[in-house]
């Protein structure tokens, strides 16, 4: 199904990311998995990818670093010709009420999850327009819908995702290039281990199917903005949430 595409997912040593670079590995993309602090993760999904006999190289780059992404999306395109899939997954928490929040724990998330994203497109839309295609999926969050108690600076980024989604795709879908954003509620990886067992059975009963999903879930998804049956979706938001934000 993506035969011949080259893929960029940032953030992809674990948890969803990792998931979605080997599900587009599975159909037949070549995957650079993003990575800024976890080489050895990155690696991991690398040689993941490739004992399915598919292909993958690992690729450190903090998203945040408009300069260094400007390097990163320069170096794969001379290598590799094109890319032709972006999924900007890349995302931390620095959670804490908004009254204890420091400025520092704000920005931070924020130059991570948003920024970060806004970096990668800015610095792939001028090959995406020299290609005349291209699919940009941003990965947001029912934080970014609903707001969550203690996640001001996270539900912020990720609303802010969401309006970065739009306006791209308003920006870039004359030149026949998609992006859409996906938004996960309670999904079971590294970053929601941590939640106490009665937090996460709050979180169930919020949801309309009464479980958490999985990420091989949100990367099916992923998988379909990123093939030739999504061609006619553009500047939309998908939740993948169990019916939590209904």
């Amino acid at each position: 199904m993506l035969e011949g595409k080259v893929a960029l997912v940032t953030g992809a040593g674990r948890g969803i990311g990792r998931e979605i670079a080997i599900s587009l590995a599975k159909e037949g993309a070549f995957v650079v998995v993003n990575y800024n602090g976890s080489k050895e993760k990155a690696e991991e999904t690398v040689e993941e990818i490739k004992k399915s006999g598919k292909d993958a190289v690992s690729y450190g780059c903090n998203v945040a670093d408009f300069a260094a992404c400007g390097e990163m999306i320069g170096e794969l395109i001379k290598k590799y010709g094109r890319i032709d899939i972006l999924v900007n997954n890349a995302g931390i928490t620095k959670d804490n009420l908004l009254m204890k929040m420091s400025e520092q724990d704000f920005d931070r998330v924020i130059d991570v999850n948003l920024k970060g994203s806004f970096n990668t497109i800015r610095h792939l839309s001028r090959q995406l327009l020299k290609q005349r295609s291209g699919k940009v999926i941003n990965i947001s969050s029912v934080a970014g819908v609903m707001g969550n108690p203690g996640q001001a600076n996270y539900c912020a980024s990720k609303a802010g995702i969401i309006g970065l989604t739009k306006s791209a795709a308003r920006e870039l879908g004359s030149r026949g290039i998609t992006v859409n954003a996906v938004a996960p509620g309670l999904i079971e990886t590294e970053m929601t281990k941590d939640l106490s067992e009665a937090v996460k059975e709050s979180l169930k009963e919020q949801t309309l199917l009464k479980r958490a999903g999985t990420a091989g879930e949100v990367a099916k998804v992923v998988v379909f903005l990123a093939s030739e049956a999504a061609d006619y979706i553009t500047g939309q938001v998908i939740s993948v949430d169990g019916g939590m934000a209904v």
